[in-house]
């Protein structure tokens, strides 16, 4: 099995390339795939690693689907659709941010909580352009390349985000209307510490729409989740989990101060239509300084940990060798 890639339930797999995961979803009724997100910019080869385990070599899905278009959900998409040739759903209220239309609202690094909100304001907010391939979902919930799955439509994070569910055996595939770590934090990002959070806070807009989503969600009663950052959750751990962040969302998951609260961006389906006013933070130049310099750290150890994992490795393969 591919490293970091992992089963969610019958026909649901995922995978965690650095700090987001993407699903493939097999159609349990005609055995044809569909890729739910596409990562990174650099995720395709990975993408394609875990499709050839699963399908075997060459194989490509019926459809790419978005839970929404935020780069690290995307970052893949328009190489692997030119390269299949496949079409890319998604909500009709992403459309702008897909086809290069507008630009999502910024990202907010005043929100607090970690290092991953703090180096924010150097996250993508462009929009991609892939028009040659998009279609729009039917606004009936139907997903036409999955049919034992329907979407719900879960803004907040995004105008557009869509969570998907199975009824059959109540799989959730949440996308980041919540996830199960605190994506704030790098340390708990990097260790997937396993914690239900609402969306990632610095780049969540509306946080009256997030609420209601979470809400929508809960009451799905679903019995496996899985999202965009963290591990997949089951059982009564879910349940339990899924009932505190209903009944404390605004003390666990909406920071104290912020760009969007409490004012949220407002947005339609031409992108975005005003913004409030940009809070500036008195020491937001240090900030930034630190933030670079503890991105730069943070990867000068994780590139030192994979070399010092993968010489242990190649010593414990010779010495296997040597005692053959």
């Amino acid at each position: 099995m591919p490293a970091n890639m992992f089963t969610v339930a019958p026909g649901v797999w995922g995978r965690k390339d650095v700090f987001v995961n993407f699903y493939i979803i097999q159609d349990l009724q005609d055995d044809q795939w569909v890729l739910v997100d596409t990562g990174l910019r650099w995720s395709a080869a990975k993408i394609k690693e875990m499709a050839a385990y699963l399908f075997g070599e060459n194989t490509k899905p019926k459809a790419i689907l978005l839970t929404h278009g935020h780069f690290d959900h995307v970052g893949s998409v328009e190489k692997l659709a030119d390269e299949w040739e496949v079409p890319v759903f998604a909500h009709h209220l992403e459309i702008p941010y897909l086809t290069g239309e507008s630009d999502y609202p910024p990202p907010d690094p005043t929100v607090g909580g970690g290092l991953m909100a703090t180096m924010s304001f150097l996250y993508p907010k462009s929009p991609i352009n892939i028009w040659r391939h998009i279609k729009v979902l039917p606004p009936n919930g139907k997903i036409p390349v999955l049919n034992d799955w329907r979407y719900v439509e879960t803004p907040g994070h995004a105008p557009g985000h869509i969570s998907l569910f199975r009824d059959s055996d109540s799989v959730l595939v949440a996308g980041d209307a919540f996830v199960t770590t605190r994506q704030e934090s790098v340390v708990s990002v990097m260790m997937q510490s396993k914690i239900i959070s609402g969306p990632p806070k610095y780049f969540t807009p509306d946080w009256v729409a997030a609420r209601d989503s979470v809400n929508k969600l809960v009451d799905l009663r679903p019995k496996t989740a899985s999202t965009g950052h963290g591990q997949p959750m089951r059982g009564k751990e879910l349940e339990t989990a899924l009932i505190e962040l209903k009944e404390n969302f605004y003390k666990k998951s909406i920071p104290e101060q912020g760009r969007y609260i409490p004012t949220p961006a407002v947005m339609n389906d031409n992108g975005v239509v005003s913004l409030p006013p940009k809070k500036h933070h008195k020491h937001e130049t240090a900030l930034k300084a630190f933030s670079l310099t503890a991105l730069l750290t943070v990867a000068y150890m994780w590139n030192y940990h994979k070399k010092v994992k993968k010489q242990i490795e190649y010593e414990n393969q010779i010495e296997v060798e040597y005692n053959y």
